[in-house]
């Protein structure tokens, strides 16, 4: 069992109402109940202690890190974060930690412009902490993004530097790609994904929901301080763009790109389905099941 097992199963498990546009399988559910030209975008995520992070980490840190999270997974639809809830389930549970959490998770929402509008506080019966998060934003019809609109001959671009994310604390410090999702989407890019558990992993998932494969261009992956290759393809929580770009689009999109500090990377090839090369199967990404 892996995650696209048991995700593969899920999505054949839930019935769906008509005002489903998307369900399991993309960076957030697409709801078409807005009735304006745009969509109710919907996502959940979480952060455990000792996985996501530190024991140490102050919580006014892991707050932000799971609210900007959630907010990267509205980035990949080409979205607009709007609302949040929030669930925390922690022992011991402190008051202390409790209100630091919930200020440095206001803090954050503050600079993003989202509203915290509900959720949760609960002792865990384990030593440690669980916090929950379910976000909600939009997207105009004509900017969604998905992973499935990759097209064959599409290059695959990249924002931003991979690898070595946990020990320079990148992973608690990134910025989610909000302006940048909202220059891309539905004017240079129609699917878009970000990167949390690996990029190699993440971008052939990127690829199979397309039906196609992706050829990565190792040499052209910008890296992170102190990271190798190997740390870029399979350490995951970069929290960066993968986006697809037609050719034709590629000299209007380098020429066009108003974002000095980020770096924007040309690292791979959209193709026709293959099998998984033999020596990519030792850069694994992050998986819950292992």
């Amino acid at each position: 069992m892996n995650e696209e097992t048991f995700t593969g199963r899920l999505a054949g498990l839930f019935s769906a109402a008509p005002s489903v546009h998307t369900s399991i399988g993309d960076d957030c559910a697409v709801l078409d109940v807005c009735g304006n030209g745009e969509y109710l975008l919907a996502a959940a995520d979480q952060v455990i202690s000792s996985i996501h992070f530190l024991p140490e980490t102050t919580p006014e840190r892991v707050a932000a890190k799971l609210l900007k999270r959630n907010i990267s997974d509205i980035c990949a639809m080409g979205g607009v974060p709007l609302y949040a809830l929030v669930t925390i389930a922690k022992k011991p549970l402190e008051e202390e930690y409790l209100m630091r959490f919930h200020e440095g998770l206001e803090t954050c929402a503050k600079e993003y412009k989202v509203s915290i509008i509900g959720g949760d506080t609960a002792g865990n019966f384990a030593e440690g902490m669980v916090g929950t998060l379910t976000i909600l934003g939009k997207v105009e019809k004509e900017k969604l993004c998905l992973r499935k609109n990759a097209k064959e001959g599409d290059l695959l671009y990249a924002t931003g530097c991979f690898g070595n994310s946990f020990y320079s604390e990148h992973h608690l410090s990134f910025c989610p790609r909000v302006k940048e999702c909202r220059f891309l989407a539905g004017k240079y890019t129609c699917a878009m994904m970000d990167i949390s558990d690996g990029l190699l992993k993440d971008a052939q998932r990127f690829a199979s929901a397309s039906g196609l494969s992706v050829e990565i261009e190792e040499k052209n992956i910008p890296l992170r301080q102190d990271a190798d290759i190997q740390m870029a393809l399979s350490d995951g929580e970069d929290y960066e763009l993968i986006f697809a770009v037609s050719p034709e689009n590629v000299p209007l999109l380098e020429k066009a790109w108003p974002f000095p500090d980020v770096p924007l990377s040309r690292i791979g090839r959209f193709v026709a389905k293959k099998e998984i090369e033999e020596e990519n199967k030792h850069k694994k990404g992050f998986d819950h099941f292992e």
